[in-house]
């Protein structure tokens, strides 16, 4: 069975969606959900070497997918691959799902036997609902910058 990373700043974050996502297997048996959150001094941050230990806490050879709260988490996740060995390495996915329902659809995924594939794509599908329940709708792109973000028109003259 796969693994599953959560790299959050926050401890009591990546706890809460760690705990939320095991309650949708109820008493089944569980994939290993380990969360890399906060730094080492108890803080809010995230510690490559810590997500580094996660990841191969995780690993049962079947794969690793990681999930992650904010921008910087990524660049540490990225860094943490630095640090294990080459062949785990190559079995980690890092994901861009939502954090709580990329790792609620993920956890129930990886329970019923799917792979680190399966799990990546059942998690980036995780906000389809909401978006779906909501209507929301992609902002639509504009047709062209303003002059000012036009670095070849004329200054002090619309383009």
């Amino acid at each position: 069975m796969i693994g599953l990373v959560v790299v959050s700043h926050s401890p009591a974050l990546a706890d809460a969606a760690i705990a939320l996502a095991l309650e949708m297997v109820g008493r089944g048996d569980p994939p290993a959900v380990i969360a890399a959150a906060g730094t080492p001094d108890g803080g809010l941050g995230t510690d490559a070497a810590a997500i580094a230990e996660a990841l191969a806490a995780a690993d049962s050879g079947d794969g690793v997918l990681v999930l992650l709260d904010l921008g910087s988490a990524i660049l540490s996740a990225e860094m943490a691959l630095e640090f294990v060995d080459p062949d785990l390495a190559e079995r980690v996915t890092l994901s861009p799902a939502p954090l709580v329902e990329g790792l609620v659809a993920a956890v129930v995924t990886a329970a019923a036997g799917g792979s680190v594939a399966d799990c990546a794509a059942e998690a980036e599908r995780g906000l389809t609902a909401k978006v779906q329940h909501l209507a929301v709708e992609p902002e639509p792109e504009p047709d062209a910058a303003p002059a000012s973000h036009q670095p070849d028109a004329p200054r002090g003259r619309p383009p």
